[in-house]
């Protein structure tokens, strides 16, 4: 990686409104896993692994912070027209790209692995056996945000309406389509992602049961992450510098 693009990149995502507004949103799983225990409720690991950890930081939490990041390494720079600058320097497209999405995957897993963990670590409170249900989330949290980073710079180069067609892709695809047509969840990163989970904390079928298995989860991520940066690449190779102004 370029170590001037790595730095460059963090000062443009490092912004305040965007650092207050994910710091925000980080600290939702650690006050519902407060107020869940504060309610005495039953069941803390099903809860915590299906509900806590599967239904909000992997669906929402996760990919809401991959698109943020995501769509910002490039697309910004070539909305703005400052793309010009960075591409016309004799840099390998590639090696911008790996910088770039470095970073992005980077911001991510800083804002949601703590989240998961504090969050988790407070809800799973008198589950027996926690330890491995909480890091297997956390491997999915950091392969699940890889590929999700890698989909959302690529989306960004296609269009300058990329955060937009994210949401789209998140809540229309991945929320709906994939809830109602079982074979549609072989595209799905977040499908992905909780099947990873679930086969590295080893969870019972009771505790947490995802719809994928372990190397179905593991090859779809890899795939996603592999095709989505060559296309990426691809997309920067062709990229005339009149296309940024």
């Amino acid at each position: 990686m370029n170590a001037d693009i790595v730095k460059l990149t963090l000062r443009q995502l490092a912004g305040r409104r965007r650092t207050a507004f994910m710091v925000l949103v980080a600290l939702l799983p650690a006050a519902l896993a407060v107020a869940f225990r504060a309610g005495g409720e039953a069941g803390p690991a099903e809860w915590t692994s299906t509900r806590l950890l599967g239904g909000m930081v992997v669906t929402m939490l996760l990919p809401l912070a991959s698109l943020v990041f995501g769509t910002a390494i490039l697309g910004s720079e070539v909305e703005d027209g400052t793309a010009v600058y960075l591409l016309a320097r004799p840099i390998p497209r590639r090696e911008i790209l790996l910088s770039k999405l470095g970073v992005a995957w980077l911001l991510t897993a800083a804002y949601v692995v703590p989240s998961a963990a504090i969050g988790g670590a407070i809800a799973f409170q008198g589950a027996e056996g926690w330890g491995p249900m909480l890091a297997g989330f956390v491997v999915a949290i950091l392969a699940g945000s890889l590929a999700y980073c890698t989909v959302f710079a690529f989306l960004s180069l296609l269009t300058g309406r990329a955060f937009i067609a994210g949401l789209l892709y998140v809540f229309i695809w991945e929320g709906l389509v994939t809830g109602l047509f079982a074979g549609t969840r072989l595209l799905s990163i977040r499908h992905a992602a909780l099947g990873l989970a679930g086969f590295v904390g080893d969870a019972s079928p009771d505790v947490f049961d995802p719809d994928l298995g372990g190397p179905t989860a593991v090859f779809i991520l890899a795939l996603a992450t592999a095709v989505a940066g060559w296309l990426a690449v691809r997309k920067l190779q062709r990229f005339e510098i009149g296309e940024s102004g």
